[in-house]
């Protein structure tokens, strides 16, 4: 396990010592290591997954660290797969294009960039464009499919090397990716290496407030080495003589934030976003231990809920199936322990069926199963999609099925 895994003694942000764990959730498998019938009888083992806060700056992070080849060498997330967020992301480059002014032919990178769902808005806007992807597979077919891409973890080097062939970007995005890096200095170091001199960094991340707020523990896994808020990300950035000078509230992921970072003297006017939402951290008391007590006790007291749901189910001969093969659907199984309880799961992601759950090997059938097998309920892991998916198999639920929907509170349908 050494060789997988390794614990980071230090904040991630600004390098103290002084860490508090304020959260932790049952170890899991790799969260989106779904596996093949022939790998089944591979045993995934669990790795902790266990929050803290650093007591100087305030980050909410996982000292566990997975060897990086091992969670992306064979990532099978795609960003189309995902409800709604190429949507997003067509609002989101009208958004960065009018409030920075970017002129066709400008260069906009995108980092993590996936198979280019984000890029493509931006090509299509008249920029140039070029991602960085270190899923190789996923950078091939989006390199076919017109947006070039480098199939790289990205680095100082690596960015030295993209200035000299591609030239400076005026725009460098991340999204959803952010988190997921565990040497922050580096990155940020990179990310100046990339900017022009005007140039602008906006990235997207799953915000801590909202995480806590809306009930979105299972955004907690061993891939989301943070979980950002206003404060620890104004005094990263400034450590390097950035600015964070923005931030939006959106929607995605359970509730996020972009920010939007530059140089001092950048092109960006400060319109108080920032000093807003530092205000409301410390007012609900984002960076004290309590919080997440209070929070814990939620989580587990839904836990409890469920799994009594559940057991009564079983044992009057009930077919259970769950919705949802993710990452955020493994998180959630281990932690609320009702992997026993599910005889299947169904995805509408044709990459996910035919595979099996990590750990558990659950698995995975299209969403017709729920026609063809007829599972008494139905517990919807993917619980932030739960409207559309219960809107889109009404008829499943007119024919005497039923949806149990465990977060943010329980609720039989």
């Amino acid at each position: 396990m050494a060789d997988v895994i390794h614990r980071r003694r230090d904040c991630r942000g600004c390098g103290s010592h002084d860490l508090e764990l304020v959260f932790s959730l049952r170890p899991t498998p790799i969260g989106d290591a779904y596996v093949t019938p022939e790998q089944v009888n591979v045993p995934q083992p669990s790795y902790p997954i266990d929050l803290h806060m650093c007591k100087q700056c305030g980050l909410a992070q996982i000292l566990d660290v997975i060897d990086p080849e091992i969670l992306y060498g064979e990532y099978i997330y795609i960003t189309a797969s995902s409800l709604g967020l190429a949507e997003h992301f067509r609002g989101y480059a009208d958004n960065v294009i009018e409030r920075l002014g970017l002129k066709p032919d400008s260069l906009v990178v995108d980092i993590g960039s996936n198979d280019g769902t984000l890029l493509k808005q931006f090509q299509a806007r008249g920029m140039r464009v070029l991602g960085v992807e270190p899923a190789a597979h996923i950078a091939a077919q989006a390199t076919v499919s017109g947006i070039d891409t480098i199939d790289k973890f990205f680095a100082p080097d690596l960015a030295r090397q993209m200035v000299a062939e591609h030239g400076h970007a005026k725009l460098v995005t991340a999204n959803n990716v952010f988190a997921n890096i565990d040497d922050l200095t580096s990155w940020v170091e990179a990310i100046n290496l990339l900017l022009a001199a005007d140039g602008v960094f906006v990235f997207e991340s799953y915000y801590l407030a909202d995480l806590v707020e809306n009930m979105v523990f299972d955004f907690i896994y061993h891939e989301h080495l943070s979980a950002f808020s206003v404060k620890p990300i104004q005094a990263l950035f400034k450590r390097v003589n950035m600015e964070l000078i923005a931030v939006q509230r959106v929607p995605t992921k359970g509730g996020s934030l972009r920010y939007f970072v530059q140089r001092s003297g950048g092109p960006l006017v400060n319109d108080g976003s920032v000093e807003a939402m530092l205000v409301m951290e410390n007012s609900m008391g984002l960076y004290r231990k309590e919080t997440f007590i209070a929070f814990a006790d939620k989580v587990n007291n839904l836990k409890e809920k469920t799994r009594a749901y559940l057991a009564q189910a079983k044992s009057e001969g009930k077919k259970i199936a769950g919705f949802g093969a993710s990452i955020t659907g493994t998180t959630l199984i281990y932690h609320f322990e009702i992997g026993g309880y599910l005889d299947y799961l169904v995805d509408d992601n044709p990459a996910k069926q035919g595979r099996y759950s990590p750990g558990l090997h659950l698995p995975v059938l299209p969403s017709t199963a729920l026609y063809e097998h007829k599972p008494d309920c139905v517990v919807v892991l993917a619980w932030r999609y739960a409207e559309p998916f219960m809107k889109k198999n009404q008829a499943y639920l007119d024919n005497g099925g039923c949806f149990i929907i465990p977060v943010p509170e329980l609720r039989v349908i």
